[in-house]
């Protein structure tokens, strides 16, 4: 435990209402999180995104896959995009956000109904994609985050806002920084 006190499930609703004003169209990019090995972060403020690689520097393609057949990185589960405003609710400071496991942070509405599958968005000069992959809470996010941010992220609303995050592919390769636009395209 790393001594923060996890909020209860009635304080993490009570910050539902700021999450939902999330930008529907064009958003910031708040935060960049390498993850060069398991269990280890970067944060940068600028990174190269790659249709080979996703972030490179990221491990998501030594990591695999339990999705793939053969365990090797699965294609649509290339970068992890989360809201900011549910980060920063969840993690209580800013640097407890790459916790979270995701690479972009970004204020920005990932709920199905703004971005279904096949979204096509721009950050930086890259090009990414929404994938159809589901992107839940898992035992290290409950570790991090407690019991009840698990139940808040896995909620039906957290659920439909996408509070976990969603998956994302690269289409163009390009550069991307923190403070960039995220938009759809």
């Amino acid at each position: 435990m790393d001594g923060v006190r996890h909020l209860t499930l009635a304080e993490l609703e009570a910050g539902m209402d700021d999450i939902r004003r999330s930008p529907q169209d064009a958003g910031v990019l708040a935060m960049i999180v390498r993850r060069p090995k398991l269990d280890e972060r970067e944060v940068l403020d600028e990174g190269t995104l790659t249709a080979a690689e996703g972030l490179v520097g990221d491990a998501w393609r030594h990591l695999g896959s339990s999705r793939t057949a053969d365990g090797s990185a699965h294609p649509d589960m290339q970068l992890t995009l989360m809201n900011m405003r549910a980060i920063a609710l969840l993690a209580q400071s800013k640097e407890r956000w790459p916790l979270a496991g995701d690479q972009l942070y970004v204020d920005l509405d990932l709920s199905n109904a703004n971005l279904p599958p096949g979204t096509m968005l721009s950050v930086g000069t890259a090009l990414i994609q929404v994938t159809d992959q589901p992107h839940t809470g898992c035992a290290q996010f409950l570790q991090r985050f407690g019991v009840d941010g698990l139940k808040f992220v896995n909620s039906p609303a957290g659920k439909e806002l996408h509070l976990r995050g969603i998956y994302t592919r690269v289409v163009q390769q390009g550069v991307v920084r923190v403070g960039d636009v995220v938009k759809k395209v």
